[in-house]
């Protein structure tokens, strides 16, 4: 069967080349895309068979192409070409400063101990909700509570925790 591909593809190539072409408008890609779409129809075809090859390559390589137009797309929507080096020294990095390090460990030891001045239940059900991203019936199943009381927890949770970081924020 490889062979009959390859005879198809050698025939059909101009027109595949021209296909992928008015879709991606360049040259180079479209002449990668073609390759590519000789590719995916012999591996296509080693699971089963096509009856109509010619169409079966002509779909792919538009499929291809517009694969690549939407990365193209997603691409340039997040990447910058042809920036100065300046500019890129001047974007932010993502290392946290050490003096926020420091606050945030302290507004976290605040959090702590708010939290560890609630009951126990009301503490299980803010970690598992919070820090496990448990959804409420399975904590509920856990802990052997409705989802209600569940509930109702984790609002008492996260009010008491809320008002204790408020209340560190004003000193």
């Amino acid at each position: 069967m490889s062979h009959v591909l390859t005879d198809i593809f050698m025939n059909t190539r101009p027109s595949l080349v021209w296909t992928v072409m008015r879709i991606v408008h360049d040259p180079q890609v479209a002449e990668d895309l073609t390759q590519e779409t000789w590719i995916r129809a012999s591996n296509a075809m080693q699971q089963e068979p096509v009856e109509h090859v010619e169409a079966f390559l002509h779909q792919i390589a538009r499929n291809l192409a517009l694969d690549h137009l939407r990365r193209k797309g997603t691409r340039s929507r997040v990447e910058a070409e042809g920036l100065a080096p300046a500019a890129v020294e001047q974007v932010p990095g993502d290392v946290v400063s050490i003096e926020e390090g420091i606050i945030e460990r302290q507004r976290l030891g605040h959090f702590v101990q708010a939290l560890s001045g609630l009951p126990e239940r009301v503490q299980a059900v803010m970690i598992l909700a919070r820090v496990h991203n448990w959804p409420n019936r399975r904590i509920a199943g856990h802990l052997g509570i409705s989802e209600r009381t569940v509930f109702n927890d984790l609002r008492m949770a996260l009010g008491h925790c809320r008002d204790a970081l408020i209340r560190y924020e004003k000193t």
